[in-house]
């Protein structure tokens, strides 16, 4: 939960598979405060809001999030493995990403202000979960369509549990790739999109005999 948020090796990964991604802050100035003040990781800083703002062209499918959450360690591990995969998937789908954002101090509901300002129809959001007993590093992901501040968590999708001893980064990205599809095509998320991916991830990840 303490661990440092490595924000220059995971731009350093994400630039290796070819993106630039924008660098903002959650209003929480510190780890203290993070942890004490939930509602303060929900908002952008000042400084965040204008940088996006100025990022801000055309509406776009989606927006891709990786934020700290409560396990930056998750975030160092798995994120860029997860973005690697999910970016084959989104190609392969014809689904256009706009931007991505490393987020710091940053809490779920984050992502739908960040996703509003940028004009995104849908905004994924990969977060560092809260340290358990059995998995310390474990990362999750929410989708969010229409991204809007006041989204509540019945609005959105999550794959979680994606660690070396849970999801792999490759089943992971399926799952997060087939919510992004289905939740464009239906113009929803939440409690109105079932996750039917695993009927279709078994076929594919099935070895020929």
């Amino acid at each position: 939960m303490h661990a440092a948020f490595d924000t220059e090796s995971l731009i350093a990964s994400l630039g290796a598979l070819g993106l630039a991604p924008v660098q903002v802050a959650s209003r929480a100035p510190d780890r203290r405060d993070y942890l004490r003040r939930p509602d303060l990781g929900r908002m952008l800083d000042a400084d965040s809001q204008a940088v996006l703002a100025d990022k801000a062209r055309d509406p776009c499918d989606l927006v891709l999030v990786i934020a700290d959450g409560l396990s930056p360690a998750a975030v160092n591990r798995h994120a860029a493995a997860v973005t690697a995969e999910l970016l084959k998937l989104l190609k392969e789908a014809g689904i256009a990403l706009g931007n991505v954002v490393v987020a710091r101090g940053a809490r779920v509901a984050l992502g739908d202000e960040i996703g509003e300002i940028l004009g995104s129809r849908m905004v994924a959001v990969l977060i560092g979960e809260r340290p358990g007993l059995s998995a310390p590093d474990s990362l999750g992901a929410y989708l969010t369509f229409d991204p809007k501040v006041g989204r509540s968590d019945a609005e959105r999708n999550c794959v979680s549990n994606i660690h070396s001893s849970g999801l792999s980064s490759a089943e992971a990205a399926f799952k997060i790739a087939w919510l992004i599809r289905e939740g464009l095509t239906r113009r929803t998320t939440g409690v109105a999109l079932k996750d039917e991916s695993g009927e279709a991830l078994v076929p594919r990840l099935a070895k020929p005999v």
